[in-house]
């Protein structure tokens, strides 16, 4: 092979070295400018994915505090369970002494009936009047006449004060009896209500249980979801690294390359430049022009390359988030639901709370002693208990219930809790678990147990 053509086959291997050396690191440039637009995806996801991981931590703790609420209630209303069995049992016992005096009594009702019956001279039944004449009449001497007026004064006096005892001992005994009669009713029924109150309580302790298991499995998820894409954007930071090292080393076996052909081009022409001074000087000039060409077009090229790269990246437009929220304007529901503001999350359920100054104070109520309290801040006197307030105005219809109704609810018996409508599907009461709170009447615990009563307040 001449020398001419070894020069135009070495300055040929050259610019390819060197077109290529251009080349692929453009190439993998791009594939970095992908690879990051997906890691900005990611992190995006990554971002989001921990902004619902702490509201899921929020409503969690939430859910916590509201689960201590509610065996806190429980606790209570188990203590007052025990001190009404107590009570109970203080009661029967009194019971047992009325109805050991309440035999007494019919006992001694019954002797004295024997007695009336025994008289023979007794006025009520046959004209008592008459046989005492008799009686007195009948003497053989005006001593005996005297003794029979005494004696028969005396058996008079006697049966009129045993009719009188009968009389008393008689509106005793129907006194006692009613009262025994009151006092068990009484303890049933609030037996009754401390039962049925202790079991919405641990209804109501059992749905937020499943409410925070469920909010547990979720941010579980989110966790795991968070996890994946942490380590997806590991990987495609790894892969960016990868790419960058193989440039680097790509760039550089190139330039070792291009340096060896270049010694390689130096030392074939310093062989030859004596033998072929003109050939090769010509030779060397051509070389050196295709040379200056190639490196103008490579470069050229790669201008072209990275213009087209930026040019792309600059059509596509920013990625960009709206969140629309509005929110509803809020009703005016009258300060009969306002004055109790106040007592959310700073109250306590009490059985029959609400109806003292010092339980007020304290934010001490139940669900209708709340009711009466609220509506007396409004200048509006209502019954404390929920059978009353069935009939504190006129009931209308569910879906005409406006705020400031109240709304009733079947827990332990039937309208056995009451509220006051807010709007939005939400009442105000003093619940067992919670205290003064608001509620949802239209899904959960409380879409379950409502009746449908409304009652507008007069």
């Amino acid at each position: 092979m001449s020398l001419k053509k070894k020069l135009i086959v070495l300055n040929t291997t050259i610019m390819l070295g060197l077109g290529s050396a251009f080349a692929i690191p453009s190439v993998k440039a791009e594939s970095i400018t992908d690879i990051q637009s997906q890691r900005t995806g990611i992190q995006s996801d990554i971002s989001e994915a921990e902004q619902v991981i702490q509201q899921l931590k929020k409503e969690q703790s939430k859910m916590n505090a509201q689960i201590a609420q509610i065996e806190s209630a429980m606790k209570e209303n188990d203590q007052k369970i025990k001190d009404t069995k107590q009570e109970i049992k203080d009661t029967e016992k009194d019971i047992e002494s009325l109805k050991k005096e309440i035999k007494a009594l019919e006992e001694r009702i019954a002797k004295r009936e024997e007695v009336l019956k025994e008289r023979a001279l007794s006025f009520q039944e046959s004209g008592g009047d008459v046989e005492y004449l008799e009686v007195v009449l009948g003497s053989k001497s005006f001593g005996e006449f005297v003794n029979r007026v005494g004696a028969v004064a005396t058996i008079v006096e006697a049966d009129q004060q045993i009719l009188s005892e009968q009389e008393a001992d008689k509106a005793d005994l129907e006194k006692k009896q009613a009262t025994v009669e009151k006092k068990l009713q009484s303890l049933k029924d609030m037996e009754l209500e401390l039962k049925g109150m202790q079991s919405q309580i641990e209804d109501q302790k059992a749905e937020t249980v499943n409410m925070k298991a469920k909010i547990e499995k979720k941010e579980s998820e989110t966790e795991a979801l968070k996890q994946s894409l942490e380590n997806k954007d590991a990987g495609l930071e790894a892969q960016i690294a990868s790419i960058r090292e193989n440039i680097k080393k790509e760039e550089e076996r190139k330039a070792s390359e291009k340096a060896d052909l270049d010694r390689a081009a130096e030392e074939v022409n310093s062989s030859n430049a004596s033998s072929e001074g003109s050939s090769s000087s010509s030779s060397e000039e051509s070389s050196s022009s295709s040379k200056g060409e190639a490196s103008a077009k490579s470069s050229s090229k790669a201008e072209s390359s990275s213009n087209s790269s930026k040019n792309s990246s600059a059509a596509k437009p920013a990625a960009s988030k709206t969140e629309a929220s509005s929110k509803p304007s809020s009703a005016n529901t009258g300060s009969a639901i306002t004055a109790g503001y106040k007592y959310i999350g700073n109250s306590t359920y009490k059985f029959g709370g609400g109806r003292t100054a010092s339980d007020i104070a304290n934010g001490l109520f139940d669900c209708s002693g709340f009711v009466a309290w609220a509506y007396k801040q409004a200048g509006v006197n209502l019954p404390a208990s929920t059978d009353a307030l069935k009939g504190a105005g006129r009931q209308i219809s569910s879906s005409q219930k406006q705020p400031g109704d109240l709304v009733f609810f079947n827990t332990y018996k039937t309208d056995g809790h009451v509220g006051i409508y807010v709007g939005g599907g939400k009442f105000i009461g003093s619940q067992s678990s919670t205290g003064v709170a608001i509620a949802n009447m239209d899904s959960g615990y409380w879409a379950s147990k409502f009746n449908g009563r409304v009652v507008r307040v007069n």
